[in-house]
């Protein structure tokens, strides 16, 4: 694919696809890191690909008000679900988690099993179609992060650990839709531990490097054919890796 008009008309809601979905994960991601639930993303991801799957297999069209309901209404029960085994049994929250997304993540095989297109639709809920990112959708997820942004940042620790879930919940349903669960998972936690040793402007450092990440891995996509989503993904990683050492070289100096 050549650098040309048409290519650019592509990439561009790719790219403010991936910098929305970089606005709400990466201080969501400093938070889940914090919290020692790391899995947690992919788990409420793949929860909310299942409701997704299940309004598909009721013959719902694909970019329905049902469908969003369906996903939403999954990842809602999902991180309602983890937040009652958060309070009553903490000491394995993450054991829970990982058996919540192993769970979600077969159901949603034994569903697309009997599909003549179940593959390409779990490779689609999986890596994503970040280059199909319909521009006319990206205004209302727009809105929908500037209020859970609002809401992240003007209540803070307030918000609960209940309001922290339900949050989640509503940017992981936009965020899995748009690019897919190893994009959502990969924004929300490399940005978050390649600048943990940060104590000033983590968050702006983080945000930059989930930026670059988007902006490099569209780049290469563009020059390769290669497909976008694992491009973004390798390169996010090497760019956390680099940012990583700088500020451990930098400390021990």
């Amino acid at each position: 694919m050549s650098f040309d008009a048409a290519a650019f008309s592509i990439v561009w809601p790719a790219l403010l696809a991936g910098l929305l979905v970089t606005a709400t994960h990466v201080p969501m991601g400093i938070q889940v890191l914090k919290r020692g639930i790391v899995f947690i993303d992919l788990a409420v991801a793949q929860i909310a690909g299942l409701g997704v799957i299940v309004a598909d297999r009721l013959g719902f069209e694909p970019q329905g008000f049902a469908v969003q309901i369906a996903a939403l209404g999954a990842a809602l029960g999902g991180a309602l679900l983890l937040n009652w085994t958060d309070r009553r049994w903490p000491e394995v929250q993450e054991a829970v988690i990982g058996v919540s997304f192993i769970v979600a993540a077969n159901a949603a095989i034994l569903l697309l099993a009997t599909n003549p297109h179940g593959a390409e639709n779990l490779k689609d809920l999986l890596v994503g179609q970040i280059l199909w990112a319909d521009p006319t959708r990206l205004g209302l997820v727009a809105l929908l992060y500037a209020a859970i942004l609002g809401l992240w940042f003007g209540l803070g620790e307030r918000f609960g650990r209940i309001g922290f879930y339900l949050l989640f919940a509503f940017a992981v349903t936009a965020s899995v839709q748009l690019v897919g669960v190893y994009l959502v998972f990969t924004t929300l936690i490399v940005p978050a531990l390649a600048t943990r040793r940060l104590e000033r402007r983590r968050l702006a450092a983080a945000y930059g490097l989930g930026a670059a990440g988007y902006a490099l891995g569209l780049a290469l996509s563009l020059a390769s054919d290669l497909p976008p989503g694992p491009l973004i993904v390798c390169t996010m990683t090497a760019l956390g890796v680099a940012l990583f050492l700088s500020f451990r070289r930098r400390i021990a100096a």
